[in-house]
């Protein structure tokens, strides 16, 4: 196979989302060498791992541990992480806000996280957060739009600020919400 085909094949495995190939390599007796996705036989090693992409699923125990332990819905959890950051460890807002919950470092101090890019951290942090919310607000638009906008803006408007992007993320959350609650499979 032609090396410019090769790194082209080896790309595309790398761009298709969700597509996920190891390649395994074999040098033949003659010294010809044959790449694979499937080991033929013995000989055949493992030559590069595709990484795998973290899904909504496989946070779902996440989300159902942090949720049993504050005492809160894990779909309410798992929509707040679908509307944050699309369920990306490693999200990073241009406001500065962090992880799969969107945790500001601030946040994330004071909820015991030290590692926001650390999944099951991110989760439990936001999960205590947004707990401290719905207890200190008594309503979830409230407690979304304190987590959102934050709880001083809260306070000041004496209800959900009017600012069009944090009503639009308790619409978008609420949507998802309603949809987990119905598909939610820990």
């Amino acid at each position: 196979m032609p090396r410019g085909l090769f790194a082209f094949l080896l790309g595309f495995l790398f761009w298709v989302p969700g597509l996920r190939a190891d390649i395994y390599r074999y040098v033949a007796p003659d010294g010809r060498i044959y790449f694979t996705n499937v080991p033929m036989g013995p000989g055949w090693k493992l030559y590069l791992r595709t990484p795998r992409k973290r899904t909504a699923v496989d946070l779902d125990y996440l989300f159902e541990e942090a949720a049993r332990e504050v005492g809160l819905d894990p779909a309410l959890l798992k929509a707040v992480a679908r509307v944050e950051s699309g369920f990306n460890p490693r999200a990073v807002s241009f406001r500065g806000a962090l992880g799969i919950m969107q945790l500001l470092p601030e946040t994330a101090r004071l909820t015991g996280v030290r590692d926001p890019f650390n999944p099951r951290q991110n989760i439990f942090g936001a999960a205590r957060f947004l707990k401290q919310l719905l207890d200190r607000f008594g309503d979830l638009r409230l407690a979304l739009a304190a987590y959102h906008a934050g709880p001083e803006r809260v306070e000041r408007y004496h209800g959900i600020p009017p600012f069009p992007e944090t009503r639009r993320y308790i619409r978008m959350v609420l949507r998802y919400y309603r949809y987990y609650r119905l598909n939610f499979r820990p």
